[in-house]
């Protein structure tokens, strides 16, 4: 392989001679082996865009000459359309602030520039990474703007998966509205429901969910672009803070707006917390749904029975014919992983220190990390698990006729004491709530069957 010097404040670090990224990307790559991974797709996309709208203001503001400043936009725009995505190389958590991530955006972005106007990479006299890309920002305002915007773009796939969901739990609801079945509390039988009640108590409890995370992420439209350093504002232009949220507004077709109070945006990262916590309320719910499917498609002899799951691959290496809740078990990982991300997220939110706030790159990969796993299996689980369960009826009505709880139905007639017995009898015998109501003269045929159903 071939190599090129390039130079940096720290002295001259030999890159990749076809590498677009320069001497402090180089640096970056040999200190942070974490992950394994680079940077998310929508975290160079947010950065990249975020530096295309500060070229624009700094050319409307006249803080930069159009020649370089359209040639930033210019380079922007190419990595926008998809081109040099492998030059982002720095993993996704590496230096406190992200700034080893957004000196690798500028230095792609300036040798691409530097590409286009001619120039060889790394002749950073004609247009310097720092001096003309990172003009008038800072890591410390731009990464928490890209956290914002690239969260919002990962909310903005994975928001329409759950819509998926709860349209697949609703048509089961409907599907399963007259399926009557025993209740539980407790994991022990209570009073009847209906299988459609249940699923239609899952739509419920995801629709919530959905509210939660709607509501939390407006909290994610105010940005702090243009706070520079410490949130002063310190070596950007009069203008440029609104030029440039106004035109990452467009480019990012998100209703961004400046943060009114650029301390707090730096200092604070109540906006992804709140965001992250709102994903596990719907990591919570979700595990809740997968949980309830893996015990009533327990089974299918010595379970509980009732859903008939569809079988997308074979059960076991060992045991033929055995069909596992495959999807619902992974679906719970998933949730636990969710959960997981967004303890991460609160321990790191409530670190920063005074002015700032460095835990950045770590909480940006939990949050990303669980808006993919939603947006990537979320459909598969709808369309593969929800979409193709079946009730076995004979299981549920069973389940009613042999339970004695169904007694509570009596009590109101005969009282809580005179109920208990009966109860205790039917278990004693074997014979059932009705049986023992009719023969004893309690009920008549046609009002047990109105009762018990």
């Amino acid at each position: 392989m071939k190599f090129r010097t390039d130079e940096d404040s720290l002295g001259k670090v030999r890159v990749p001679s076809g590498a677009y990224y320069g001497a402090f990307t180089g640096r970056a790559i040999k200190q942070y082996k974490v992950t394994g991974r680079a940077a998310h797709e929508d975290l160079v996309a947010a950065f990249v865009m975020i530096k295309r709208s500060a070229a624009v203001a700094n050319m409307r503001t006249k803080s930069i000459d159009a020649k370089r400043g359209k040639a930033i936009v210019s380079a922007c725009d190419k990595i926008l359309s998809g081109r040099h995505a492998d030059q982002f190389v720095v993993d996704m958590i590496n230096s406190g602030a992200g700034t080893a991530f957004n000196m690798n955006a500028n230095e792609v972005i300036a040798n691409v520039a530097l590409e286009a106007m001619r120039k060889k990479k790394g002749q950073y006299g004609f247009l310097h990474p720092n001096d003309h890309v990172n003009m008038s920002q800072s890591s410390n305002d731009t990464y928490p703007t890209a956290m914002h915007v690239s969260i919002l773009m990962g909310l903005r796939e994975a928001m329409p998966a759950v819509d998926v969901l709860k349209k697949s739990l609703a048509k089961k609801a409907r599907q399963f509205a007259a399926h009557k079945k025993i209740g539980r509390t407790h994991l022990m039988d209570a009073l009847p429901v209906t299988l459609g009640g249940e699923f239609a108590a899952y739509v419920t409890a995801v629709s919530k969910a959905q509210a939660g995370i709607a509501a939390a992420q407006k909290e994610l439209h105010a940005v702090a672009l243009g706070g520079t350093a410490v949130g002063s504002g310190a070596n950007a232009p009069r203008g440029y803070r609104k030029i440039a949220v106004s035109e990452l507004a467009k480019v990012s077709r998100l209703p961004l707006k400046p943060e009114r109070d650029m301390q707090h945006g730096l200092q604070s990262r109540y906006a992804v917390a709140l965001v992250s916590g709102s994903l596990r309320g719907l990591a919570v719910e979700l595990g809740k749904i997968a949980n309830d499917i893996r015990l009533m498609a327990s089974g299918p002899v010595a379970g509980l029975g009732e859903l008939e799951i569809p079988a997308v691959h074979a059960g076991s290496s060992i045991m033929p014919g055995k069909v596992n809740p495959s999807l619902a078990e992974c679906m719970n990982m998933i949730c636990y992983n969710i959960m997981g991300n967004d303890a991460a997220v609160a321990h790191a939110a409530q670190a920063g220190q005074f002015e700032l706030n460095v835990m950045l790159p770590g909480m940006l990969k939990c949050v990303l990390e669980s808006t993919d796993m939603l947006k990537n299996f979320v459909p598969v689980f709808a369309a593969n698990l929800i979409d193709g369960l079946a009730a076995d009826r004979k299981k549920l009505r069973e389940g009613i006729e042999g339970s004695p709880v169904i007694v509570t139905l009596l009590a109101p007639k005969i009282g809580y004491l005179k109920s208990a017995a009966l109860f205790k009898e039917s278990l004693r015998t074997g014979k059932t709530i009705r049986e023992l109501a009719v023969s004893g003269g309690l009920l008549t045929g046609r009002q047990a069957d109105a009762l018990f159903g």
